[in-house]
C-alpha cells in the first residue's frame, strides 16, 4: 500500500471515531421509567397545550444536547411510597391512630412532568415528607368529622374522601395517587375494643352455642353408635352363647354317651347275673332233687351204716353248695351295690360340677342328669329286682337245706346229733377244759393214767349233752317242733331266710 493510502485511511478512521465520540457526547435517551428535562439554548417548547415551558421534555425517546449550550436532567417517573402515621381526634372526641401507606408516583403527561420539574426537580427525595405533610392534614380535618364507627365500618369513604381533598393540591404538585390504604386504627382509650365487646360477646355466644349443639350432635352420634356397637356386641354374644350352647350340649351329649353306655351295660350285667343266679339256685335245687333227695329215697333200704355215710355226707354236701351259693348271691349282690354306688357318687360329682356351669349348659346338663336319673334308677330297678331275685334263690336254698337237714334228723336223730356234736367238738372239749383253767396246782397220784381218767371225766360232758339232745328229741323239740319235723298242730314249721 502506498503512503497516501495509508494516510487516507488512517485519517478516515480517525474521523469516525470523532464523529462517534462527538455523538456519544451529545446524544441523550430516556430510559421508560424517567423523563428528560432539557433546558438552556432553542430548548422552549412550544405546541401539545404547554406554552412557553422554558425547557423541553423527552419521554421514551433520545435527543441531542449541545454540551455548554444545553443541560439534560432527569426526573424518575417510578412509582413511590410515603407511610403516614396521624394522631387525631374524631367527632366525638376520642382521640386515635392512623397508619397508612400512599403509593403514588409523577403523573404520565406532560403538564404533570413540568408541574413535578419545577418543584422536585433537584429535591425528588423530598416528594414523600411532603406527600406525609399533605395527606396527614387531609386525613386529620376528614377524620375530625367522622365518629370511630364510621372510620370502622366504612374505610373506603375515608380514603375516597381523602384523595378527593387531595386531589388539586397532588395535580399541582404533578402528581398522582395510585393507592391510599388505611392500614391499622388504634384508640388509647379502649372505645374501639369496648365497641367490639358486644358483638364479640355476641359472636362467642353464637360460638359456643354452636359449639353445644355440635357437642350435642356429636355426643348424640357417638352415643348412637355406641348403642349400635353394643347392640352388635349383644347379638354377637347371643349367637356366640347360642353356638357355645350347642357346642356345650354335644359335649355333653358326648361326655353322657359313655355313662350311659357303661349304665346300660351295666344294667345288662346285672341283668345277666340275676338270670345267672336264678339259673344256679335252680341248679343247686335241681342238684338237691337229684343228689340229695332221690339218692337218700333210693338207698334208704340199703344198709344202715352205707345210708347214714351217705346221708352224712350229702347233707354236708348240701351245706357246703347252700354256703357256696348264699356267698356268691353275697358277693353278686355286693358288686352290684357297689357299682350302683360307685353311680351314685359319680351322678353326684356331675352334678356338682354342671351346677356351676352357664345357664344353656345347665340345662344341657340337666337333660344329661335327667337321663343319667332314669338310667339309674332303671338301674337300681335292675339291682333292687336281682337282690329280690338273688334274696328269694337264697332263702328257697335255705330252705331246701333246712328241709333236707329235718328229714335227715326224722330218718335217724342219732346220726344228726353224732354230726352236731363232731362240727362242735372243739367247743365241747374246750369247755371241758375250762373246768381245769381256776386250778393253780393240781397232783395226779396215778400218773398217766390219772391224766387220762381226769380227761375221759371232762369229755363226758360231751356224752351227758348227747343224752340230753335225745331226750329233748324224745320229749319234744323245742320252739314247739317235734322230732319229725312237724309243729304239733301239723303243719311244717316256717323257715325263716337264715339257716339255723
Amino acid at each position: 500500500m502506498s503512503p497516501e493510502l495509508y494516510i487516507a485511511a488512517a485519517g478516515v478512521a480517525v474521523a469516525v471515531v470523532v464523529i462517534i465520540l462527538l455523538f456519544k457526547a451529545v446524544w441523550r435517551v430516556a430510559e421508560p421509567n424517567e423523563a428528560l428535562i432539557i433546558s438552556g439554548l432553542g430548548a422552549r417548547r412550544r405546541g401539545d397545550g404547554v406554552d412557553s415551558l422554558g425547557f423541553k421534555i423527552i419521554t421514551g425517546k433520545g435527543t441531542a444536547v449541545l454540551p455548554g449550550f444545553q443541560a439534560a436532567r432527569r426526573l424518575r417517573l417510578d412509582t413511590r411510597a410515603a407511610n403516614l402515621q396521624v394522631s387525631c381526634v374524631t367527632q366525638q372526641g376520642i382521640p386515635v391512630h392512623i397508619r397508612g401507606v400512599v403509593i403514588y408516583k409523577v403523573g404520565d403527561d406532560l403538564s404533570s412532568i413540568a408541574n413535578a420539574a419545577r418543584r422536585f426537580l433537584d429535591q425528588q427525595d423530598f416528594m414523600t415528607s411532603a406527600i406525609h405533610e399533605l395527606f396527614t392534614g387531609h386525613l386529620r380535618s376528614i377524620i375530625g368529622n367522622l365518629t370511630i364507627e364510621d372510620l370502622i365500618l366504612n374505610r373506603e369513604r375515608l380514603t375516597s374522601e381523602t384523595r378527593a381533598s387531595a386531589a388539586d393540591e397532588m395535580s399541582k404538585l404533578g402528581l398522582i395517587v395510585d393507592s391510599l390504604q388505611i392500614q391499622e386504627i388504634d384508640d388509647e382509650t379502649g372505645y374501639i375494643d369496648n365497641l367490639g365487646k358486644p358483638h364479640a360477646a355476641k359472636v362467642a355466644a353464637t360460638a359456643r352455642i354452636a359449639q353445644a349443639q355440635r357437642d350435642q350432635e356429636a355426643t348424640e352420634a357417638e352415643q348412637i353408635a355406641a348403642a349400635n356397637m353394643a347392640a352388635a356386641r349383644r347379638d354377637s354374644r347371643i349367637k356366640e352363647a347360642a353356638y357355645q350352647a350347642e357346642i356345650d350340649q354335644a359335649m355333653a351329649t358326648a361326655r353322657q354317651a359313655g355313662p350311659l353306655s357303661e349304665a346300660t351295660a351295666r344294667q345288662e350285667v346285672v341283668v345277666q347275673e340275676t338270670k345267672a343266679a336264678e339259673l344256679e339256685a335252680q341248679l343247686a335245687e335241681q342238684r338237691l332233687q337229684s343228689q340229695v333227695r332221690k339218692p337218700a329215697d333210693a338207698k334208704a333200704y340199703e344198709t344202715v351204716t352205707l345210708s347214714q355215710a351217705e346221708r352224712d355226707a350229702r347233707i354236708a354236701q348240701a351245706q357246703a353248695e347252700a354256703k357256696e351259693t348264699e356267698l356268691r348271691a353275697a358277693a353278686q349282690a355286693s358288686q352290684v351295690k357297689l357299682a350302683a354306688a360307685a353311680d351314685a357318687e359319680s351322678v353326684r360329682l356331675r352334678g356338682e360340677a354342671a351346677g356351676a356351669a352357664t345357664k344353656i349348659a345347665g340345662e344341657a346338663e340337666a337333660q344329661a342328669a335327667q337321663a343319667r336319673g332314669l338310667a339309674q334308677a332303671e338301674a337300681a330297678k335292675a339291682l333292687g329286682l336281682a337282690e329280690a331275685e338273688a334274696s328269694q334263690a337264697k332263702g328257697l336254698a335255705e330252705a331246701q337245706a333246712i328241709r333236707a337237714r329235718a328229714q335227715a334228723l326224722k330218718d335217724n336223730q342219732e346220726a344228726v346229733i353224732a354230726q352236731q356234736l363232731a362240727e362242735r367238738w372243739p367247743e365241747v372239749v374246750e369247755a371241758g377244759a375250762k373246768a381245769f383253767g381256776n386250778v393253780d396246782h393240781m397232783v395226779v397220784l396215778n400218773g398217766a393214767q390219772g391224766v387220762e381218767e381226769l380227761l375221759a371225766k371232762a369229755l363226758t360232758l360231751g356224752g351227758a349233752g348227747m343224752g340230753l339232745a335225745r331226750a329233748l328229741l324224745n320229749g319234744g323239740a323245742p320252739n314247739g317242733v317235734t322230732p319229725n319235723g312237724v309243729t304239733p298242730n301239723g303243719s311244717e314249721p316256717e323257715i325263716s331266710g337264715k339257716a339255723p
